[in-house]
C-alpha cells in the first residue's frame, strides 16, 4: 500500500516503516480495503500526520479508533466531515469547549482546523471495516502509534498531550513527564462526562502552558466560525 504521508513524518518514521511488522500490517489494511468498506477513505488513513506537520507540533490528543459509521471519519480522532451530524462523544467535547472559552456551541465537527494549527489529532488504530468497532486493533495498528508517541516524546519538547479516558491515559507510560505538559480527564463520552470531563477545562490550560514556554496559544473557537 502507497504512504500517503507527509514527507517530514517520513523522515522521523522512516525506520518503523521499515519493520516486518509494519510491512504485515500495510498488506493487512490494503486487502481489508479490496474487500471490505472501511474507514476513513484510503487516502485519509494517514490525515492527522498531514494536516499537523512536525515543524508545528504543539499538541497531541489520543483517541482509540475512526468513526465506523459512512460519511463520518476523516482521518483525526474525534473528527468527522463537515456538515455530518456531531456523534455524542464530540458534542460533549464541544459543549466542553464552549464553557472552556466562553465562545458559541460550534455545530461544525471537522477538528482540521485545530491540527492545522499544530494539534495532531492521532486515533491509536488509523482504520476500521464499516460498522465493526475495533475490527482493525492488535493488527499492528497500535504498535505504529506508540512509536510516534514516543518518538515526539523524545525527540520534542513542551508537547501538551491530552489525555482523554483510560484508554489514553494508558498512553502516558511513552511521555517524558519531565519535558512535557501532560492534562487528563475522564472520556467525553455521555458515559463518563459527567465524572470529570465537563469543568476539565483542558483547552484554557493548554493555552495557558503554550504561552508559559512562548507557544502561540491554539485558535481553539476558529471551529466556530462558519464555513
Amino acid at each position: 500500500m502507497q504512504l500517503k504521508i507527509a514527507d517530514s513524518w517520513k523522515n522521523i518514521l522512516n525506520k518503523e516503516f521499515k519493520k516486518e511488522y509494519f510491512k504485515e500490517l500495510m498488506t493487512f489494511v490494503e486487502n481489508e480495503y479490496q474487500t471490505h468498506q472501511c474507514f476513513p477513505e484510503k487516502e485519509n488513513i494517514f490525515a492527522a500526520f498531514n494536516t499537523c506537520l512536525p515543524s508545528n507540533l504543539k499538541v497531541v490528543i489520543i483517541g482509540q479508533d475512526p468513526y465506523h459509521d459512512y460519511h463520518q471519519a476523516n482521518g483525526l480522532c474525534f473528527s468527522v466531515k463537515d456538515n455530518v451530524a456531531l456523534p455524542p462523544s464530540l458534542k460533549n467535547i464541544l459543549k466542553e469547549l464552549s464553557s472552556d472559552l466562553n465562545c458559541s456551541i460550534p455545530t461544525n465537527g471537522n477538528l482540521e482546523s485545530w491540527a492545522y494549527q499544530g494539534v495532531l489529532l492521532l486515533n491509536a488504530t488509523l482504520s476500521v471495516r464499516a460498522h465493526k468497532a475495533g475490527s482493525h486493533q492488535k493488527k499492528g495498528w497500535e504498535t505504529f502509534t506508540d512509536a510516534v508517541i514516543s518518538k515526539i516524546s523524545q525527540e520534542n519538547e513542551n508537547i501538551v498531550f491530552l489525555l482523554w479516558g483510560k484508554f489514553a491515559h494508558s498512553k502516558s507510560i511513552l511521555i517524558n513527564k519531565e519535558k512535557h505538559y501532560i492534562l487528563k480527564a475522564p472520556h467525553p463520552s455521555p458515559l463518563g462526562a459527567w465524572r470529570g470531563w465537563f469543568g476539565s477545562k483542558h483547552f484554557s490550560k493548554t493555552n495557558a502552558y503554550l504561552k508559559s514556554v512562548n507557544k502561540k496559544a491554539i485558535f481553539w473557537e476558529s471551529i466556530c466560525l462558519e464555513l
